[in-house]
């Protein structure tokens, strides 16, 4: 039910993220932390729909903030340091990364809290 996707393959937690219902997220991540397996969770965070977006990327062309705020607080909680990069800069299938999303909608605060995050997660290379 949790991983369950449309036909746009996104799942409740793109959804959610996408029109930045915080409190949907909330119930969502304290339920599937009851069910689901550490691959799992690992899996969510991680899901891409029909055009490669993670629930990462909508939040960030969206511009919800707080969204991004709670998704990387959860993330750090279940994700290894390596997976937190490949959520941080998943791509899409034009290879756009949530940087490029922000960017391209004019995002200014959601650029300056990935930047804040990006130093301290990335190496000099991926910066």
């Amino acid at each position: 039910m949790f991983l369950d996707e449309d036909k746009f393959e996104r799942n409740a937690w793109h959804m959610a993220a996408e029109k930045g219902q915080i409190e949907v997220l909330q119930r969502l991540w304290e339920w599937v932390k009851e069910v689901l397996t550490q691959e799992e969770l690992n899996n969510m965070f991680l899901a891409k729909d029909d055009c490669e977006r993670t629930a990462w990327h909508m939040a960030a062309e969206k511009g919800r903030i707080e969204v991004l705020r709670k998704l990387w607080e959860w993330a750090k909680e279940v994700l290894t340091q390596e997976e937190l990069n490949n959520m941080f800069l998943a791509k899409d299938y034009c290879e756009r990364t949530a940087w490029h999303m922000a960017a391209k909608k004019g995002r200014i605060e959601v650029l300056q809290k990935l930047w804040d995050w990006a130093k301290k997660l990335l190496t000099q290379e991926e910066l």
